[in-house]
């Protein structure tokens, strides 16, 4: 009996807008609805061969509340037949929805799942919906036996970040430094046009101006004038004994992205082709505390139980949280910094919370493509110190 499998067949996203920004007109569900369009128009499939939309989202709150999935159905060519669910795993939202669509075609009782993300950061803001109920008296998520557990802890990504900079020895140098690589990566790749095979054209639209007349087919926050000497100006988030700086930190956006994942049966059923196969998935829980540590252990137990060694991966892909984090992930697991994050990152490409977990597969899967590489690994920090690992096959 052979082992059930799980296929990518298409991938798409949107080029990140900037907070307020040139997607800041558009509503989160519209939003993702034309990365759902792009995926079947990419795929061409019948819509009504789609199982379910597994969608990521953080922000579950407003604009993006009331199960945003089975609303960017609604905002789609999507028949009504097809559902939808959504996913909080916090960063690594739409990775997650992304394992839980490879888990349901691989168990058969489905064959052709789209897993997506979307996040307006411009219309929910970070952090609202705990905030917003905490403010009109509707309590916190931090628990009484959580603080028992964690007494005097104050859960922060921000300053996970700053211990693991400490931790693992990096300079506030080696953070500029890699921020800037970031940038640079990303513009050699935006001019090569090495996302053109990801990135679905939309309207640009802002909050403020409305439909501004063209379209948005560019990640809005690379910085193409960047300069070295621009990072050392910036002032440090922490004041006192700081190393990370918002330059060096990921870029607060809007964006959807998206993946449609079939198994065997679906491959034949659908008449489709084969991007990549998921040759392991998993989750693992580490210290809350640090938070933004976890990819590390995550990583080493996934390449154990995959049977391969961080030199049989060909292209990583680890969400740029913050400058400490992959940095500290390249030293721990001794990986080559050149087969990391090639077409730069969050840091240069912006972090649309829920949509970076399946905006980082769209790359990975194009860049292996592109450069004829055989494996690609993916991880993301995630809060309340989690990780999600996928590993593929290009095909």
């Amino acid at each position: 009996m052979t082992t059930p499998q799980a296929y990518i067949v298409a991938v798409a996203r949107t080029a990140a807008g900037r907070r307020n920004g040139r997607l800041s007109g558009w509503h989160p569900a519209d939003l993702a609805g034309q990365v759902i369009n792009a995926l079947v128009a990419r795929a061409g499939i019948d819509p009504a061969a789609v199982d379910d939309v597994v969608m990521g989202c953080v922000g579950q709150a407003g604009q993006q509340s009331f199960n945003v999935a089975r609303n960017a159905v609604l905002s789609s060519v999507l028949p009504e037949s097809v559902p939808g669910t959504s996913v909080d795993r916090q960063c690594g939202s739409s990775q997650q929805a992304l394992h839980f669509a490879a888990q349901a075609v691989m168990s058969g009782t489905m064959d052709a799942v789209i897993a997506a993300g979307v996040e307006s950061m411009s219309r929910v803001p970070m952090g609202l919906p705990a905030t917003l109920p905490a403010q009109h008296g509707f309590g916190f998520y931090v628990s009484d036996e959580m603080k028992r557990r964690y007494p005097g802890v104050e859960f922060s990504q921000f300053s996970g970040a700053e211990r693991m900079a400490h931790q693992y020895g990096l300079s506030r140098q080696a953070l500029d430094d890699y921020a800037h690589q970031s940038h640079l990566r990303a513009i050699a790749a935006a001019r090569a046009g090495a996302f053109d095979a990801e990135i679905v054209p939309v309207a640009a639209r802002s909050l403020e101006h409305g439909d501004l007349g063209e379209s948005h087919a560019v990640d809005e926050g690379i910085r193409f004038n960047v300069t070295r000497e621009g990072f050392d100006t910036v002032k440090t988030i922490r004041p006192e004994g700081g190393l990370l700086t918002a330059a060096s930190a990921s870029q607060i956006s809007d964006g959807a992205s998206g993946v449609l994942v079939v198994n065997e049966r679906g491959l034949k059923a659908l008449g489709v082709e084969p991007l990549a196969r998921i040759h392991h998935l998993s989750v693992m829980g580490h210290d809350p505390v640090i938070m933004l540590e976890a990819p590390i252990p995550a990583t080493q137990r996934a390449l154990q139980r995959a049977g391969l060694g961080v030199n049989d991966i060909d292209l990583f892909e680890v969400n740029e949280a913050f400058a400490s984090v992959p940095l500290a992930w390249l030293k721990a697991l001794e990986a080559d910094p050149a087969r990391l994050n090639v077409h730069g990152g969050a840091i240069a490409l912006g972090h649309p919370l829920g949509a970076s977990g399946t905006r980082l597969m769209s790359t990975l899967v194009s860049a292996l493509q592109r450069r004829g590489g055989r494996y690609g690994l993916q991880t993301m920090c995630e809060g309340g110190g989690l990780a999600n690992v996928t590993l593929i096959e290009r095909l």
